[in-house]
Order: structure tokens, then sequence, then C-alpha cells
């Protein structure tokens, strides 16, 4: 199924406060133009991600590494690690350059290129193909190459569909962390079955 696009998001998108980023990410578009191959799904599930006042984020204290340095840089811009060793996941950096804010994408409905993240992904269950943050980076093949690349260009972009509806938003506590859990700051679309969660 090809779902129809509006063009990429502007910097100017991405260039705010961070929850609102987050929240107005759902129902956008995650698109990969990889070795000839697109695959796409729209978003229904984020974190944000607040910093160094973020006991959870990876820039807590406004540390900065090799691996974080990403999310010190340009609003539009991929911020793509490795979690536990073994999954990547990719956040969209937010705000202003030297204020490492994100949104981590969790969870996507497939809409293009299903066979594609089957065979990436090893199986063919759509419920699962892209529920979780390593999942979806599985299936649509971003990977460590992609962290610091602009996210309104090609091979990896985010679009706003031609037909934007609005997103019945739930908000809850952050997954899979172990400081600030509770703080109400991942935001998901209630009518999506594809949670990763």
């Amino acid at each position: 199924m090809q779902a129809p696009t509006a063009g990429p998001l502007p910097l100017q998108f991405f260039a705010r406060d961070t929850i609102s980023v987050a929240r107005d990410l759902l129902g956008c578009v995650l698109e990969t133009t990889l070795a000839g191959k697109i695959t796409a799904g729209r978003i229904v599930e984020v974190e944000a991600y607040l910093g160094a006042a973020d006991p959870a984020a990876h820039t807590y204290r406004n540390r900065k590494t090799e691996r974080n340095a990403s999310m010190f840089g340009q609003a539009g811009t991929a911020y793509v690690y490795r979690s536990y060793g073994m999954h990547w996941c990719m956040n969209v950096v937010t705000e202003r350059r030297g204020q490492p804010t994100a949104v981590l994408i969790r969870a996507l409905e497939p809409l293009v290129g299903l066979d594609h993240m089957a065979i990436r992904r090893g199986l063919r269950k759509e419920r699962t193909l892209c529920a979780g943050p390593g999942r979806l980076c599985q299936a649509l093949a971003i990977t460590r190459q992609h962290d610091g690349r602009r996210l309104y260009r090609k091979p990896v972009r985010l679009i706003r569909p031609a037909q934007h509806g609005s997103v019945d938003i739930g908000v809850s506590g952050r997954i899979g962390v172990s400081k600030a859990a509770d703080w109400p700051l991942r935001f998901y679309d209630r009518g999506s079955p594809l949670l990763s969660r």
C-alpha cells in the first residue's frame, strides 16, 4: 500500500519544545530508501527525553560522549544508538543546537515495503514488525550509519502525510528506563493495535 504524502517535515517542525514535537510526530511517517528498497510506517508511539534535566536521558547533566554527540546537534537530526548491545534505536533531535533533547520513535504502523520488513525481521506478523524501537529500526534497516543524518531528506526522512487526521493521544510513563520512568513522556495513538506494549 502506498501512503499519500505531502513531503518531508521542515526544520522548523523539530526546532520546538520536545513535548510538542513528540505529540505532533504521532501520525507522521518514517520512511527509508535503502539499496533501492522503500519502507515506511506511520508513527503510533514515541517518548520524549528532556536532556540535561532528565535522569533517563543519555545527556543527563549535559554528559557528552562519542555515542550521544548527535543529540547536541541541529534539530531534525537522527540520533541512533545501540540498546543493550543488540538493537538499534532512533531518536529525533529537537529544540536548538547544544540543548540535547530528543524524541525516541517507539512503534510504527507498517505502510510500505512490508515484504522487505518481514525479510529483515525474519517474520511475517504485521503486529510485531515495528512494535518497539529495536524492531522498527531492524524493519526499516536503520543503523548507526544513519546517526547524525538530517531527517528531512533521503535515505531516512520524516514525512507529514497528505491526509493527516487528528490522533487520540494517550499519555503514560516511559518504558524500559530505570530513572524517571513515571514521568508522563510516552505518547501514543490510543486507536492503534500496533504499540510496543
